[in-house]
């Protein structure tokens, strides 16, 4: 009982904790301006194809003016703030605290790179000041926030940003299990869910498709 008792003293002062990360990614963010959140897997190798995309396309994202936001640490994350920082663009890291895996790469900028104990605050920051989301190949936490973007897009939590997912090898047995599972199988989904998200396999795709559809919706905020 005492334990549970110290506990809940603990759990208390988090609160504290919790509301110092929220304030210090809404006060660097709100500055950055149009950012792209790009997900992908932490143990891709620089000579993987796929890191090779995740730098070209946020090089071209950062040309085409739009800051590059990822998880900051290595693989398709080193790649993405890469792609940024070469093109001179505005290349932001959301840290998060892991027992393994996860270091900082060389490529955030100084006052960009934010560390992170709780996942469901860097996830705030992932979706509050994106204008678009790119998933790239990768494990659990990218699955994770495959879904939670989704969702969020789905039910209109926030307003609609474009999300995609880059390459279609990859992505290919999701998409038809979404399809023929969750959709005509058992109904789960509605008709135009899965139009929602794109699937592409070029940088330039990405890039003309984010551009497009900013043509036509405001740069801002998502909630």
């Amino acid at each position: 009982m005492r334990d549970w008792t110290e506990n809940k003293a603990h759990s208390s002062w988090q609160i504290f904790k919790i509301m110092a990360e929220f304030v210090q990614g809404f006060e660097t963010l709100a500055k950055v301006g149009p950012c792209i959140s790009v997900f992908g897997s932490a143990r891709t190798k620089p000579d993987n194809k796929y890191y090779k995309l995740a730098f070209e396309i946020s090089k071209k994202l950062a040309e085409a003016g739009f800051g590059i936001i990822t998880g900051g640490g290595p693989g398709i994350m080193e790649a993405a703030n890469k792609g940024a920082s070469t093109a001179a663009g505005k290349s932001v890291g959301l840290n998060i605290s892991l027992p393994f895996e996860q270091t900082s790469n060389a490529f955030i900028d100084a006052d960009k790179s934010m560390d992170f104990d709780y996942f469901f605050v860097r996830k705030v920051m992932f979706t509050k000041y994106a204008q678009g989301f790119v998933m790239m190949p990768g494990g659990w936490g990218t699955m994770d926030e495959f879904f939670e973007v989704a969702t969020l897009i789905q039910t209109r939590k926030f307003l609609q940003a474009p999300m995609i997912c880059v390459g279609t090898a990859y992505w290919k047995g999701l998409f038809s299990w979404m399809r023929e599972t969750m959709y005509e199988g058992e109904h789960n989904l509605s008709e135009g869910d899965l139009d929602l998200i794109k699937l592409f396999d070029t940088a330039d795709e990405v890039v003309a498709y984010i551009s497009e559809f900013y043509k036509n919706n405001k740069l801002q905020p998502n909630f």
